[in-house]
Formats: C-alpha cells, sequence, structure tokens
C-alpha cells in the first residue's frame, strides 16, 4: 500500500497516510484536528537495490565502451594516408600510350 503524504487545510500541519491507490482525498482525515481538508502533497520516495545491477549500470557501461573504441581508433592511421598512394592495379591514363600514338617514336 502506497504512502501519502497530506496537508490539513484548517490545522495547516503535515501528516502521512497509507492507503489504497484508489483512496479518494476527500475522504482522507486528518489525525490531528480530524478535519476533511486534506491535500495530497507532492514527496520523494525511496527503493531498495539488491543484487549487481545498479541503476545506471547500462549507461555507465556504454559510456566507458564508447570511450574505449574512441581510444582504439585514435591508434589507426589517418584515412587519408591510403588515398594518397595509387593502387598497384591502377594506371593512370598519362603512363599509358594513346591509341594513335605508337611506341617507337616514329
Amino acid at each position: 500500500m502506497p504512502l501519502y503524504e497530506y496537508r490539513c487545510g484548517q490545522c495547516n500541519r503535515q501528516f502521512e497516510a497509507a492507503q489504497s491507490v484508489y483512496a479518494r482525498v476527500e475522504d482522507t482525515e486528518c489525525p490531528h484536528c480530524h478535519a476533511r481538508q486534506a491535500t495530497r502533497l507532492m514527496s520523494s520516495f525511496s527503493s531498495s537495490v539488491s543484487g549487481d545491477r545498479k541503476p545506471g549500470f547500462t549507461e555507465i557501461k556504454a559510456q566507458a565502451m564508447g570511450q574505449e573504441r574512441m581510444e582504439r581508433f585514435a591508434k589507426l592511421p589517418p584515412l587519408n594516408a591510403k588515398r594518397n598512394m595509387p593502387h598497384p592495379n591502377m594506371s593512370s591514363d598519362s603512363d599509358s600510350p594513346s591509341q594513335g600514338e605508337s611506341s617507337s617514336g616514329s
């Protein structure tokens, strides 16, 4: 059963009540003055975590993996280093004779 926080509209005191989720605010009675003028307040909650799984673990692990990848990629040679070197199977048009030229030079 959830624990709700209230403030009494008559005596202005705060109190807690363990109620069903279907309980109506209008039916909540102040334990101090017994008035039915309570206002439900927003409050924090607590939770317990057991085991190895902690909230945010996946995000922390993903961030660490991303950092590790960036460090590995930083050690690789730059991509443009391979582009400047001609491929051995490719020949440029200026190296080969054109159709109208002969290799004898006459």
